[in-house]
């Protein structure tokens, strides 16, 4: 395992104190494959002497400071991690049939495997190279910033700031007279929360906007949370690219909406001043309206131009700081596999396709397998990045590899029935012969 950050951290700019993960605690790194795992998230409490008093707590939602704490933990006491190492370039060797990977380790010294060191860059840095047959990339999604605000996030010292930031910014942003929140996700709600209950009363200086229509909750019905079960993500898979392409933006609620909880914390914190100030809280919610253009027009002060979408009306808006909880978009592996780019097997809209062991297709010279984690929404579906799928993927991808599966998965998972013809639930395990081959031509192909 390689990764260029020194040390484990789970959204550290999101840990607001007292905010909680969104899926229950068994969706953390094993239990769903391997509840009997000494990984698990029980097992971490019991090591901290905290499964009694977790067990009396009754709390099925762990605070996110906890779930880092617990990743954290595991992450320290696992073997053949290497933090603090940067992979720079992946090719295929077609004599040895094997993966080069070159990195450069960014730590010290005695963090690189001995067999890795291969001699150092102009700056001093060791450089190295492994080899693999099979690789799994887990580099995950970055920032979005709105292609309008780009430049203001850009700036130095430009207080416009993604809300993965936030907690680095947050004292200066509860100094800053005017602070605007656009976006209406779950990350956007908990920054609106945390800088109102912490503004001062009747002087609150608050505006939180985004582009959907209303502040909706998050679905979080039982039947509609078998959305995010394997049976859901074999289904979707099957499914033509232009119905997959479809159907994506229509399921925001099911991943972008905002938990019930916190719309009820909000609702509450506003009614509370107002109560308490004897009139309305400087605090503006407006939902359908998005940013067109933005700019700076004094020192201290940045301007919004913004178009409410069912009005059609357009408006300036003055403040003094903009936190963007604008998501997330996966992360372009182009350059890193820049040396791949002729053997990776690409859709109509020509991104790669995956099948459904979450596997590149790759032209059938490549003899070795290159496996995804959290870049296969546009054929996994809207379950791709959600954690209570995350230790399932993981033992597909692993008994994929293995002559004889490493775990036996569930056959099926979901009341529901996504379809009127099976879509893989014909066996108890994931990742045996009858899903069809990488290298089979599932649909025309481009190089």
């Amino acid at each position: 395992f390689y990764e260029q950050r020194p040390a484990f951290h789970w959204h550290p700019g999101l840990l607001i104190d007292g905010a909680t993960i969104q899926v229950p605690f068994l969706a953390d790194l094993v239990t769903l494959a391997d509840p009997g795992s000494p990984w698990a998230f029980l097992q971490y409490l019991k090591a901290h002497e905290r499964l009694f008093p977790f067990y009396v707590a009754e709390r099925f939602h762990i605070e996110r400071a906890e779930y880092d704490a617990y990743c954290r933990w595991v992450s320290e006491r696992l073997p053949g991690l290497h933090f603090d190492h940067r992979v720079d370039a992946v090719r295929w060797d077609h004599e040895y049939e094997l993966f080069e990977i070159d990195f450069t380790r960014l730590g010290p010294a005695a963090d690189a495997p001995a067999s890795g060191a291969a001699g150092t860059d102009e700056e001093g840095r060791a450089l190295g190279r492994v080899y693999a047959r099979n690789l799994v990339l887990g580099v995950g999604t970055e920032p979005y910033v709105p292609e309008p605000l780009r430049p203001l996030a850009d700036a130095p010292n430009v207080p416009v700031l993604h809300s993965s930031d936030y907690l680095e910014h947050r004292e200066r942003l509860l100094a800053t007279g005017h602070v605007t929140v656009i976006g209406s996700g779950q990350s956007g709600a908990e920054v609106f929360l945390d800088l109102l209950r912490n503004r001062p009363l009747g002087a609150e200086g608050l505006h939180w906007m985004a582009r959907t229509p209303a502040f909706a909750p998050m679905e979080y019905s039982k039947l509609g949370l078998e959305q995010f079960s394997p049976d859901y993500t074999r289904y979707f898979h099957t499914l033509p690219e232009p119905v997959r392409d479809q159907l994506l933006p229509r399921q925001w609620q099911l991943y972008k909406g905002i938990a019930h909880e916190t719309l009820d914390a909000i609702h509450h914190e506003l009614y509370r001043r107002a109560l308490h100030s004897d009139g309305w809280p400087g605090a503006v919610l407006t939902p359908g309206v998005t940013v067109r253009t933005a700019g700076r027009i004094a020192a201290a002060q940045l301007e919004l131009h913004l178009e409410h979408t069912e009005q059609g009306t357009r408006a300036r808006h003055t403040t003094e700081a903009v936190v963007l909880a604008t998501g997330y978009r996966e992360r372009r592996v182009d350059t890193l596999l820049a040396a791949l780019d002729p053997y990776i097997r690409r859709d109509a809209s020509e991104r790669p396709r995956v099948d459904a062991d979450h596997r590149l297709v790759l032209d059938p010279m490549i003899k070795g397998s290159v496996y995804v984690q959290n870049a296969e929404r546009h054929t996994h579906g809207v379950g791709t990045p959600d954690l209570g799928l995350a230790a399932w993927r993981s033992a597909v991808i692993l008994n994929s590899l293995l002559a004889e599966p490493a775990y036996r998965l569930p056959s099926r998972t979901a009341y529901t029935a996504f379809g009127l013809q099976p879509s893989g639930r014909c066996g108890a395990v994931i990742g045996h012969p009858h899903l069809p081959d990488q290298r089979s031509p599932l649909t025309p192909t481009r190089t």
